[in-house]
């Protein structure tokens, strides 16, 4: 049985819910009280001329990473501990897209996507963009203790640019030995073959 103040308790959960979700669904810029970017990103409605294979949910980073100023470590959370970025878990988008609807229908449908994938509990089967062979190791860790947080873009090239993800990089060894030649920082077979 329920008591008035387990209800008023309740909904008083329910309402940091939605305030945390708010405060997380605005762009980095407006909570931290930077000015906000002027980029506005263009509408696509012909994905299939776009870079880089094309997903189960029409991801724009060009949307979340350039228009609204959201920090790549804001969805790739395990990147600064972890050899893996990781893919984002469905409740990372549903944080926000439980709020936020999307401004045009191509938006709107790819956003229910996201809110289906929750609500099935099916998170959506992501192609790889990026890949190494099974024998390589790249300890995305390390990586960004050194070159920082905007390090990504020496591999991945600037997502903040692009509609839809593609590779920029041949990431071959020659490619990897080069930048460690460049930053003179070892390159001893056993940091990337073990």
């Amino acid at each position: 049985m329920t008591t008035p103040s387990d209800r008023v308790g309740a909904r008083a959960g329910g309402w940091a819910s939605v305030a945390i979700a708010i405060l997380f669904g605005l762009p980095a810029a407006a909570q931290t009280g930077q000015p906000a970017s002027a980029y506005k990103a263009p509408v696509i409605s012909d994905t299939g001329k776009l870079k880089g294979p094309r997903q189960p949910i029409f991801f724009r980073h060009d949307i979340h990473a350039r228009q609204d100023q959201i920090p790549c470590l804001y969805c790739h959370s395990t990147v600064t501990i972890s050899s893996e970025p990781g893919i984002p878990a469905v409740q990372t988008c549903f944080g926000c897209h439980q709020m936020i609807g999307g401004s045009t229908p191509s938006h709107q449908a790819e956003i229910k996507k996201v809110r289906d994938a929750w609500a099935n509990r099916r998170p959506p089967e992501w192609i790889r963009v990026h890949s190494l062979p099974g024998f390589v190791r790249f300890p995305h860790q390390r990586h960004i203790k050194v070159l920082g947080t905007d390090g990504c873009i020496t591999c991945h090239g600037d997502v903040r640019q692009m509609p839809q993800v593609y590779q920029v990089s041949t990431l071959t060894m020659g490619w990897c030995i080069n930048c460690h030649v460049q930053r003179n920082v070892p390159r001893d077979c056993t940091l990337c073959h073990y």
